[in-house]
C-alpha cells in the first residue's frame, strides 16, 4: 500500500510551469531579498524588493522597513521597523544577478531590536579582533511533516532503535536526503561558508555545519543558512524544526555544538590557552546556559539530561574525546597539544550571535558572574 507522505499542498504545484517564468530574462533588473529574524528570535521573515542595477557590495543595498505589528516586534499604532543590510549572498532560489540580503532590525528610534542580538555581539567581536576567534556551529535540525510528525516515520508508532541511522545509508535508515543535498548546493552556491552534512543518530535528523567563520561572521552564515534550509524545505513541502527535544523518550535531541578557538590556541603549546578558556568557562555556566536558547534555558532544560549524548544543565564537566560533556577537547588536539574546543551546550535554536558573544565575554574579555558589561562607552 502506497503511504501518503504529509507534505504541503504548496509543494504539488507544477514546478515545470514555475521554470518557463524563472528564465525570463530582467533586462539588467535585479531582485532583492531582505532576510530578518522576527519576534520569536527563532523564525526568519523575508520580503523582496526591485533595484536598478545589480549591488555589488552591501552599501549598494538600500535600507528598509516593514510591519512590525506583524513579526512580533511592534505596536500598532507605531509599527514601522527599519531593516539595515548587513550581509549579502547570491541568491540560490531566483539565481544571478538577484541577492539575498540578511539584515538587522532597529526601531523606530534607531535602537536595536529586542531580538536584534547581532548588535552587541558585533561591537564585542570589533573589541577582541585581535584574538582573531574562530568559529565552527554544527546546526542538527529535523524534518516534520506538515502535520507535524516527524518525515518518513510510520503514522501510527515508531521507527526502529537508534543505531543504523547515524550517516547511514539506504532507504529504511535514512528520510529526505534530497532536502540535505539541495540545501548544500544552495549553501554552496549563496557563498554561505557549509563545510559539511550528515544524517544523525535520530531518524530524520541532519545537520550541516558551517564555519570556519571569523567573528561576527558565523553568525551572518549561519542565520542566512538556516533561512536556505527552510526556503528549501518549503519547495519540497516538509518543515524543518530546530526544536532541542522534538521527540520525548529514547530519542537524541538536537544541538549546535560550537567549535571555537583563538589565534593563541592555534598555535603551538595552543593547549595551555584551551585548558585556561575551560576554566573560565566552568565558573560562568549558568550565564551560558541561560543564553544557549531563546528562553533561558528553558528549551535546553528538555535536552540537557545527561543522556543521549549530552551533559546535565544543572552541571559543567569537560573531557578529552567526551560527547557527555558540556566541554569536549578532540583526542587530536590533546595529541598536537593545539587547536580548538567544542562547546556542546548551545541548542539547536540558539542565536549564535547570542553563543558566540557570550563566549568572547567569557574567554577573552574575562568577564565573571551572570551580568555582563556595556561597552558601548569604551
Amino acid at each position: 500500500r502506497a503511504v501518503a507522505m504529509s507534505v504541503s499542498h504548496s509543494s504539488r504545484l507544477n514546478k515545470l510551469v514555475r521554470e518557463q517564468y524563472m528564465r525570463l530574462p530582467q533586462d539588467g533588473l535585479v531582485q532583492v531579498t531582505y532576510v530578518w529574524i522576527d519576534g520569536s528570535g527563532e523564525g526568519v521573515r523575508c520580503k523582496s524588493r526591485t533595484l536598478d542595477k545589480e549591488p555589488k557590495s552591501i552599501e549598494d543595498v538600500p535600507e528598509w522597513n516593514f510591519d512590525g505589528s506583524s513579526t512580533a516586534q511592534a505596536e500598532g499604532s507605531n509599527s514601522d521597523m527599519f531593516l539595515v543590510p548587513v550581509c549579502m549572498f547570491r541568491d540560490p532560489f531566483c539565481l544571478d544577478p538577484n541577492k539575498l540580503v540578511l539584515c538587522e532590525v532597529l526601531k523606530y528610534n534607531r535602537k536595536p531590536a529586542e531580538t536584534n542580538l547581532r548588535h552587541t555581539c558585533k561591537k564585542v567581536m570589533d573589541l577582541v579582533k585581535d584574538s582573531h576567534p574562530w568559529f565552527g556551529m554544527e546546526q542538527e535540525y529535523t524534518l516534520l511533516g506538515i502535520n507535524g510528525h516527524p518525515y518518513g516515520w510510520p503514522d501510527n508508532g515508531f521507527p526502529g532503535p537508534q543505531g543504523p541511522y547515524y550517516c547511514g545509508v539506504g532507504a529504511d535508515k535514512v528520510y529526505g536526503r534530497d532536502i540535505v543535498e539541495s540545501h548544500y548546493k544552495a549553501c554552496l552556491y549563496a557563498g554561505v561558508k557549509i563545510c559539511g552534512t550528515n544524517a544523525e543518530v535520530m531518524p530524520s535528523q541532519w545537520e550541516f555545519q558551517v564555519g570556519p567563520c571569523e567573528g561576527i561572521e558565523m553568525g551572518d552564515h549561519l542565520w542566512m543558512a538556516r533561512f536556505i534550509l527552510h526556503r528549501v524545505c518549503e519547495d519540497f513541502g516538509v518543515v524543518a524544526t530546530l526544536d532541542p527535544k522534538p521527540m520525548t523518550g529514547n530519542w537524541n535531541g538536537a544541538g549546535c555544538h560550537t567549535n571555537y578557538s583563538t589565534e593563541e590556541m592555534r598555535r603551538e603549546g595552543g593547549l595551555r590557552h584551551i585548558e585556561a578558556a575551560i576554566e573560565k568557562l566552568s565558573k560562568r555556566h549558568h550565564y551560558h546556559i541561560c543564553v544557549y536558547d531563546p528562553r533561558g534555558g528553558r528549551d535546553n532544560s528538555r535536552r540537557l539530561t545527561g543522556h543521549h549524548e549530552t551533559s546535565s544543565i544543572l552541571e559543567f564537566s569537560a573531557g578529552v574525546a567526551n560527547r557527555g560533556a558540556s566541554i569536549r577537547i578532540p583526542r587530536q588536539v590533546g595529541q598536537d597539544g593545539c587547536g580548538y574546543f567544542e562547546d556542546r551546550r548551545p541548542a539547536a535554536n540558539c542565536d549564535p550571535y547570542a553563543v558566540t558573544e557570550a563566549i568572547m565575554r567569557t574567554t577573552v574579555l574575562n568577564e565573571t558572574g551572570v551580568e555582563t558589561k556595556d561597552y558601548a562607552e569604551h
